[in-house]
Order: structure tokens, then sequence, then C-alpha cells
């Protein structure tokens, strides 16, 4: 077959089968592998700070979907050193790991050095196109030592897609290895005609360099020390400063755009020390995973595997962070609105006012190999578009914007009516358009997350039960836009659809025998009567009845459905549940933030603070107090901590944006930019919390400095400080 490609028409190996889940071989949770990311780059390492290569191995230096390093690994005189400590700095800047040696022989295996003689401190970070690293040397022998470091490297440039299970039929070809007396340029051309750089730098000059190892030869007196640095590019021009001077520079510039990131938001802090740990470091991934774009900040999903610009996940990632964070939901809106689809395309499912779902850079994206270069695969990224953009005017007032973006969500609400709804029902489904697409195109875009109550897989078109609450809380957004704008009719109008879909809604999905609403309609407008947390999200969008929202929350909060951890995507009893699988019962932190929101929303704020509460503790037992993508649905028991899931990603954005979403969910914080009023809608504080400070709150024009306390069997809330027209109110 052949592809056609902005550099041309090539040959193309064959298509690799449309199943995109990522291949499991092992859990990163079983070496807590280390991740910096820092724009289109990120690096996954061991805890020594090693690159290791292997038949299964994830581990590598990644720029834009391709492997540049796939090896990388230190030896004190051919020896691998020992793990002393490994630690990453609590704004993700760099990564520090601590080694010593073991003892070293000779070839009669008498011992000539013995252990912990030698301290070697690699100090590694991203910045830019570019990784760096530093490597102390010191002896704390007694004799003057002579050692040999070396450094083996390995560039195999495996797309993404590769790393993670895909197999392809043919690749491009390697160059030759350029080797100078201090770098080393390693070449691919891909079959996209591509020419993909490594470009390795050493300071000072290795003793030897080869195409794929350098070494030097380093002599130390007592006490004495030594510092190797290493750069790697991606481009093809080489740095003109010394590596050691670049080091410096990068590293202070790195830790200056964190900085930068982490200070739009306001700030949290608490009365328990561990919870404030958990919520510094949520906030520091955040940051790591904000990518500058020319539209504004852009939340990157997650790390290793969906370092990239994804639809659905930025945009709930901003509504997580939006009372927080607002300029992360301009800038969401503004990339999505500027990659909206213009156009049918089948093999990327785009249609005309559609939201992205996910964008890509590596070969075999521009081949069509896997159909992400830029995909439109997903039903509820539309939807969650204008909610979002109605989200952030309600919290900002920020009229200009939305008059820059109301093209585009005019084109988004275009979409809902007419292509979304597939038969003209007055739902919206999905069905890919080609046999590459994903096959189920919600959140849970497993192949087997959607069916019936024997089992049995529905068939679409599909309409979502989560999808059709987002299409309420779009049309709902937009009338409160239009009235914003002044067009009180278009205003009414969309309000007047809104309410019919909810009416539609109730009568269709409702499944009064199990106390929730049913998670699909198939393409016979048969309900898939399946207890989920989808539902959840239907009380989040507001489309659930008053009546039926006790339901909801009475199932969610059930023992079949919540772990004591969290809820599960799927009851327990379920003719598909299985706590060990990605979307049918095991418990995802973003859609728990979801469900959380919901319940506050119809007045149920004690169950969300059962949800804070068991999340919180499951980050307590998580490495760097992360919470992951998901984890394993197994119920919570006395003494011991959740299970983890082998292939979650770790930082992810939604998951990291969780805490804040559940903190303001349990304090129903609501925030009028125009009146300058911070309204808090019957707060609670969850048992083993006593106090929330939120610091330099923005309020329309004005700041303010939050303290909510518990006194007695009430919250109150205090102002700090505050500037001039702000005021506090509180609803109990």
């Amino acid at each position: 077959m052949t592809a056609t490609t902005e550099h041309g028409t090539c040959e193309a190996p064959e298509r690799v089968a449309p199943h995109y889940a990522v291949v499991a071989h092992g859990s990163p949770g079983e070496r807590r592998a280390r991740i910096l990311k820092s724009g289109d780059t990120f690096t996954v390492l061991d805890p020594t700070g090693d690159i290791l290569s292997g038949r299964e191995s994830s581990d590598g230096l990644f720029h834009r979907d391709t492997r540049h390093l796939s090896h990388l690994d230190l030896t004190i005189d051919a020896e691998r050193p020992i793990l002393l400590s490994s630690v990453m700095r609590d704004d993700n800047a760099s990564l520090t790991c601590d080694l010593t040696n073991g003892d070293l022989q000779d070839a009669h295996g008498a011992i000539v050095l013995e252990h912990d003689l030698v301290h070697v401190r690699r100090s590694k970070f991203l910045h830019g196109d570019a990784a760096y690293e530093r490597i102390g040397v010191r002896s704390f022998a007694d004799r003057p030592l002579t050692l040999e470091i070396a450094l083996r490297f390995a560039a195999d440039f495996a797309d993404l897609f590769e790393v993670r299970g895909a197999k392809r039929a043919r690749r491009g070809r390697f160059l030759d290895p350029e080797v100078g007396a201090d770098t080393v340029r390693l070449v691919y051309v891909g079959l996209d005609d591509v020419a993909r750089t490594t470009r390795l730098r050493f300071a000072p000059r290795p003793t030897t360099l080869g195409p794929d190892r350098a070494t030097f030869t380093v002599a130390l007196q007592p006490g004495g020390q030594a510092v190797l640095n290493l750069e790697v590019g991606f481009t093809e021009s080489a740095p003109t400063a010394a590596p050691g001077v670049r080091f410096r520079t990068a590293a202070l510039e790195a830790r200056r755009a964190l900085r930068r990131a982490s200070s739009r938001a306001a700030s949290v802090a608490t009365s328990h020390e561990q919870l404030n740990g958990s919520l510094r470091r949520a906030m520091s991934d955040l940051a790591m995973l904000a990518t500058d774009t020319p539209h504004g900040p852009y939340p990157y999903a997650g790390t290793p595997w969906f370092s990239a610009a994804f639809g659905r996940d930025a945009l709930i990632t901003a509504f997580h962070m939006l009372w927080l964070d607002p300029a992360l939901a301009g800038g969401v809106l503004r990339f999505l609105a500027a990659h909206q689809a213009d156009r049918e395309d089948a093999a990327s499912d785009a249609e005309p006012g559609k939201i992205l779902h996910e964008m890509r850079y590596g070969e075999m994206a521009a081949l069509g190999e896997v159909p992400f270069r830029r995909y439109y695969g997903t039903v509820d990224a539309t939807p969650l578009f204008v909610m979002l953009a109605g989200a952030y005017l309600a919290r900002t007032d920020d009229v200009a914007t939305i008059r820059t973006l109301l093209p585009a969500i005019e084109r988004a609400l275009a979409w809902i009516d007419d292509y979304g709804d597939r038969d003209g029902d007055g739902f919206v489904e999905y069905a890919r358009r080609t046999e590459s697409g994903l096959q189920n195109q919600g959140w849970k875009d497993s192949h087997d997350s959607i069916f019936h109550a024997d089992g049995s897989f529905a068939e679409g078109p599909i309409a979502l039960c989560e999808v059709q609450a987002y299409v309420y809380g779009a049309k709902r957004a937009a009338a409160d836009i239009a009235a914003r704008l002044g067009d009180d009719t278009r205003a009414k109008r969309l309000d007047g659809e809104a309410e019919e879909l909810a009416a539609r809604f109730e009568d269709a999905f409702w499944c009064a025998d199990l106390g929730t609403y049913a998670i699909a309609l198939d393409g016979k407008k048969r309900p898939c009567r399946v207890r989920s947390s989808n539902a959840g999200h239907a009380l989040f969008a507001g489309i659930a009845s008053e009546a039926h929202a006790a339901g909801v929350a009475h199932t969610l909060m059930g023992e079949a459905s919540f772990s004591g951890w969290g809820v599960r995507t799927l009851a327990r009893g379920e003719a598909r549940y299985n706590p060990i699988s990605y979307h049918n019962g095991s418990v995802w932190p973003h859609d728990n933030a979801l469900v959380a929101a919901g319940l506050a929303r119809y007045g149920y704020g004690r169950e969300a603070a059962r949800i804070l509460d068991g999340l919180f503790h499951a980050s307590t037992y998580m490495d760097l107090q992360r919470l992951p993508e998901l984890f394993c649905g197994f119920s919570r028991r006395p003494g011991q901590g959740p299970t983890l899931y082998p292939v979650a990603c770790l930082p992810q954005a939604w998951a990291a944006a969780t805490p804040f979403a559940l903190i303001v969910a349990c304090l129903g914080l609501r925030i009028d930019p125009r009146g300058q009023v911070v309204r808090l809608d019957r707060p609670i504080l969850p048992e083993f919390l006593d106090e929330i400070v939120v610091r330099n709150l923005s309020v329309g024009p004005g700041r303010i400095d939050l303290a909510v306390r518990r006194a007695g069997d009430e919250v109150v809330a205090h102002a700090h400080s505050r500037t001039p027209g702000v005021r506090v109110e509180v609803v109990t």
C-alpha cells in the first residue's frame, strides 16, 4: 500500500491492527520509574537514572513520539553502582540519583576497591529540546584511585506506538553513526522520509568514544572530585556553549519555567501535612505536564503513553482546575478551537466542527499506520468544549476571549445537532467511520467497555449516558454565553433544547430497578442496563432529575460501586466486572472527581467528602504521593493500600488535578467575577481535615485569601485578606 504524507508519497508498511491498548509486560510500580518532561520531550528512567533496554522495556528518552535514546547506563570499572537514593525535586525540575560502588574485584576475585568508597551523584533534567546530565564523582578512599566511568548508549528510534506494543512489518534505515572527539550523532531516516537525529555531547572529552560507548578515566586523590557532563539534543545544529555552562543555564531556566507555570494558580494548604505534600506534588505535576503553545498553556495527558495533546483529557483537567487556574482553561479552549475539524475525513473520524481527540508527531502517525496524526474519534470532546467555554466565562467574565471563540463554539453546536445525532432521535451517538478508528469513542474507550447486562457488546451507533449529559451542559452553557452577549432569543431557544433533551434522557436511560441510568443505548435504542460510574457524570452536568439523582447517589456510594478508595468504573456483580481491568471495575481519580462534583451539585456533599477521603488515603500509599491514571478496584481493607494497575500513566494530568476538584466540590465553592463574590454552598470537610486555606484566589479584578475551617458541627469561612469589593457568602 502507499501513504501520502507532507513529504510526498512513499510505500508504507501494512497497517497495524486497530487495537491501541497499551500492552502490559510489567508494572512501572515494581521499579518506581522516574519521569521527567519538558514540552514535547519526556524521559522514563529507572531509579538509578539509567535507561535500560530490553525486549519489553518502556524506558527511553522520547521526543515528539520517537524514542531517541533506548539505552543509557553508567558503570564504575564495568560494574553497575548501588542505588542510595533517587529523589525528584518537589517542583519536578530534576532528578538526583545518589549511587556508590560495590566491592570491585580483579580477574582473580581479589577485592581491589571496597564498597562505599566512591560516591556518584547523577543530576538529570530536561529543558527545551535537550536532556542534560551532570555526573559528580567523589572519592572517600584513603589512597589515590583511578576509575573507569563508562556510559553505554543506544538509540532505536522506535515510534511510541511500537514501544506500546504495536508490530510493524517494515522500518526505515539507520545511517552510520558519526563519532567526533566529544560528540556522537545517531540518525534514523523513517519511511516518512524524515531524518530523526540524536546528538550526544560529552564534557570533558572522553578518554575513548565510540558509536555506543563513552569512557572516562578518572584519577581521584583522597577526597578528590570530578565532574562529567552529557547533553543529548535532537537537532542538527550543535550548541556553541560548553555543556557544563549550558547545564547551569538550562537548569536555572527549567526551574523558572516550572515556577511560572505553578504561580499562575491560587495555592491551597490544609491542616493535614500529608495532604499538603500530595497537593504540592500534584501542582508540580500539572506544571510539568502543561506545555506552552502559541495558544497558551496546554496540559499533555500523561506520561509515558499519552504525553501529547488530547482533547477530552485537557478539557476535563481544565474543568478540575478552573477555580484555581482559569488561564489553563483559556489555553485549552484556544488550542482546541485552532485545531477544530473543518472537513470530513473518514480516516481521522473528522467532521466539520468536531473537537480533537489526539494529535501525534511520530512516524507511524505520519504514515497513517495509526490514525492519530490529527484524530477526531471522540464523541464527548465537542460538547465538553462548549461546556468549558461557558464555565470559563462564568469563572472569569472574559468576554473578549469568548467572542474570539464564538465561531468555534457555533461550529461545535452545529456538529452536535447534525453529525452528532446520526439518526435524528435527539441523542448524540458515535460509530467509527473506518476499521482503523477507535471502536468505542467515549472516555471508556476500551473495546469491551460498552455492553449489555448479559455481557454482550453493544452494537452502534452508541449513545452514551454521559455524552447526553454533556450535550445538555453544552446547551446550557451556550445559552448563558448568548445571554451574556445580549442574544436573549437564542439563549431561550438553547435552554428549551436542553430541557427537551433532559426529558428524553429520563425516558430512555433511567432504569428504576437498578437505581441508576443505563450506561448507553445501542444502535437499536435498547438500553445497556449496567451500573457504571458514567451515571455520576449526569449529576456533574445537571441533566439528572432531582428525584433520580438520589437513586444515582445511593447506587454510586453503595458497596458494589464504592470500593472504599473511590467509585469503581463498573459495579461489582456486573457481567464484565473485573477490578484489574482498564475500564470495567477499576478506580479512576478523574472520574471520581466528576462524580463528586455531581454529588455536591445535588446536595450530597457528605458523599463527595467520602470520595476525597478515600482518594487521599489511597495517595498516601503511592510513590511520591501521586494519584495515578487509575488503580485496581479491589475493596479497601484496614492496614492495606490499594492495588496498582500495571500500565497506568504517572503522572497523569486529570489525575493530578483531581484533589483540587474534590476540594472545590466539598466546599461547594463558586465564584461570581462580576459581583466579586465567593460563594460556598453547604461546605463540608472530610473527617480527617480541619481547615483549608486558599491564597491569591482571583475574583474578577480582585483577590482573596480564604480560610475554611471546622467549628464544631459546622464549617465556617473567613477572609484573611481581600481586595476592596470582594465578598464571601456561605449558604448552609
